[in-house]
């Protein structure tokens, strides 16, 4: 059994955690929701004894008990032995560069002969049917196939206890739907499972109990089946994600047109040649499984990249890399890479010398970001530094701009404000591309859809101005 009593959690003057009181019995499947910053992380670092033992800035009160010994007074192998994590950033967990090395690491630790290790290694890839990302450099992986890994370094160590941090949020639907049979595994093993997320659907089936968060306080918990009963209104008021599956149509175009032109791409990863076109205040959801090139091509678009062959142009204009990155501004998929300064202000003013004090407070207020201005991006949560990340892009005013995977980490209601800053991009006549998992997401602001990993892309149909109305009016 896992316990919380009266455990409060504090850095500096920002109380992360008040008077958490939580049972978690042997076996059971919880669910930590709540709006992104409602200490859900903070919560399981609690659990898998990375605060105090790693995160030691903080003050820390009451008392947190795995199996009947004390988290704080426990040394951290030995909790390894019992819990297997996976973070919400699954590259701040790797020891290695080979990917089978990384799934071997935990078992070396404890001592496992080696030939049980690559037993286990087989195992856990036939199991989990990742064989292809065996032997494999992690840095040139994809971010769902890197989480992919985080998560079967820890199954491979068969732990009693997994605690995962947003362990979908670079997932592919297929991914997903394996990640959803993987769960029910362990459970029927008698496995205890904590996952802290904001996609909820693939849950449903999964989750005995949901603990729902907001502020750094436990302010109800709910049994499945009353959960699975919230009325929309009231989960919209939770600032909670659908509980609905979530599908796209994707229809068949190959159309070149466009202020942006895309001819004939291909990168020297994906061998696919990509095609299509984009006008301003289009909102194209690029969407693909995990690895199929989807970064890759739009890092080409924005000249971080070098294409092997094909064309980038602009109003006409074929275009050198250099003049594709003054061009195209990028969020990327992991956030820390463009986050370098001692605070959220600093950041703003980086990202665009020139811009009002007004202009920054009225951006941060808008993504919810305006108490923390002078605040270190290391102490944000995953999802504040996110919103951080879209309100660099906006401030650096650049044409083209493209989000990789901007809904990640993030609720309800700060999804929602994400998607009214690409619509306000796309009234301005920006050319927005989305690169997403995020089905709920694409649907609310992508105006056509390309899939890639197929026999080359496909501009989906755009939509009607009816359509685009009516979701304009669900973003306001």
């Amino acid at each position: 059994m896992i316990e919380l009593i009266d455990v409060n959690y504090r850095v500096a003057e920002y109380a992360i955690l008040i008077g958490i009181n939580l049972k978690i019995h042997k076996g059971e499947c919880i669910l930590l929701a709540g709006e992104s910053g409602s200490g859900k992380t903070t919560l399981t670092k609690l659990i898998n004894g990375l605060i105090p033992h790693f995160y030691s800035n903080g003050l820390l009160g009451g008392g947190v008990f795995v199996q009947g010994v004390l988290v704080a007074e426990t040394e951290m192998y030995k909790l390894a032995e019992k819990i297997g994590s996976v973070f919400q950033n699954p590259k701040s967990q790797f020891f290695y560069t080979d990917s089978s090395a990384e799934i071997a690491f935990g078992l070396e630790n404890r001592g496992v002969p080696p030939e049980k290790i690559r037993q286990r290694i087989v195992t856990t890839a036939n199991e989990l049917g990742i064989e292809n990302l065996l032997g494999r450099n992690i840095f040139k992986l994809s971010g769902g196939e890197k989480q992919i890994i985080a998560l079967a370094s820890a199954y491979a160590a068969e732990p009693e206890i997994y605690v995962l941090d947003e362990p979908s949020s670079n997932l592919d639907n297929a991914s997903v739907e394996r990640l959803k049979e993987l769960l029910h595994y362990i459970k029927a093993q008698g496995k205890t499972v904590i996952i802290a997320e904001h996609r909820l659907n693939y849950l449903r089936s999964a989750m005995d109990r949901v603990v729902y968060l907001k502020d750094g306080r436990i302010m109800q918990e709910f049994t499945a089946a009353q959960f699975l009963a919230l009325s929309e209104r009231e989960r919209i008021s939770m600032g909670l994600r659908t509980l609905k599956e979530t599908r796209i149509t994707i229809p068949e175009c190959t159309a070149v047109k466009g202020e942006l032109c895309i001819e004939r791409i291909i990168s020297r990863y994906t061998k696919q040649e990509i095609s299509f076109g984009a006008s301003a205040g289009d909102v194209i959801g690029i969407v693909g499984r995990n690895g199929a090139g989807k970064t890759t091509l739009c890092k080409i678009i924005c000249g971080l990249l070098k294409e092997q062959s094909g064309t980038v142009s602009y109003q006409g204009k074929k275009l050198t890399r250099r003049q594709r990155q003054r061009l195209c501004a990028m969020v990327m998929q992991d956030v820390n890479h463009q986050l370098f300064t001692d605070s959220v202000v600093d950041e703003c003013e980086l990202a665009a010398p020139d811009a009002s004090k007004e202009k920054i407070d009225k951006l941060l207020q808008g993504s919810d970001l305006l108490p923390y201005k002078e605040v270190h991006p290391a102490v944000l949560s995953g999802g504040q530094r996110q919103r951080l990340a879209v309100c660099q892009t906006v401030l650096s005013g650049k044409k083209v701009v493209i989000f990789d995977e901007p809904t990640s980490g993030l609720d309800y209601t700060h999804m929602m404000q994400t998607g009214e800053i690409i619509q306000k991009l796309s009234h301005e006549g920006y050319i927005v591309l989305v690169i997403t998992h995020d089905y709920e997401f694409l649907n609310l602001v992508c105006h056509s859809v390309i899939q890639l990993g197929g026999q080359g892309a496909v501009k989906g149909g755009m939509q009607s101005e009816e359509e685009m109305e009516e979701k304009e009016k669900k973003l306001v």
